[in-house]
């Protein structure tokens, strides 16, 4: 699925949702849903800097493609994490650099986060497009 199909499945997953409480409880179960991260890869080091919680990401370059793993300590965020690699994993390193990522607004994250939520969101957003542009560069260097 492309990056942007997956995020048009999603703007019509929050669709059915009626309110934000209904979207907020969405959010917890992708959290919940989320593939458990092997704990060698909870280090300080794969740490997202910008985060009010503590989200670790690790990005798997293979075949030309990135796969990522993620964990929080916080059940939003966790959904949150799990929206954003949903989205992006599994694509080359220049589909994640290219992408729009309009999901975010067009299901209203933007303006129903708090302040330090968005920012962690962005900040999520920020080093995955970080790990690619690093794949990316690798892989033009090879």
């Amino acid at each position: 699925m492309t990056i942007k199909e997956q995020q048009d499945e999603i703007i019509g997953d929050f669709e059915f949702l009626g309110n934000w409480d209904d979207k907020y409880e969405y959010i917890i179960q992708l959290g919940k849903e989320l593939a458990p991260m092997d704990p060698k890869y909870k280090i300080d080091e794969n740490l997202i800097r910008g985060c009010q919680s503590r989200v670790w990401m690790h990005p798997d370059y293979k075949d030309g493609s990135i796969t990522f793993t993620a964990d929080s300590d916080a059940v939003i965020t966790k959904g949150l994490v799990s929206l954003v690699i949903n989205v992006l994993s599994g694509h080359t390193p220049k589909e994640i650099i290219d992408a729009d990522l309009y999901f975010i607004d067009a299901i209203g994250l933007s303006s129903h986060l708090s302040p330090t939520r968005s920012n962690g969101l962005l900040s999520m957003v920020k080093q995955i497009k970080l790990y690619a542009l690093a794949f990316q560069a690798k892989s033009l260097q090879s």
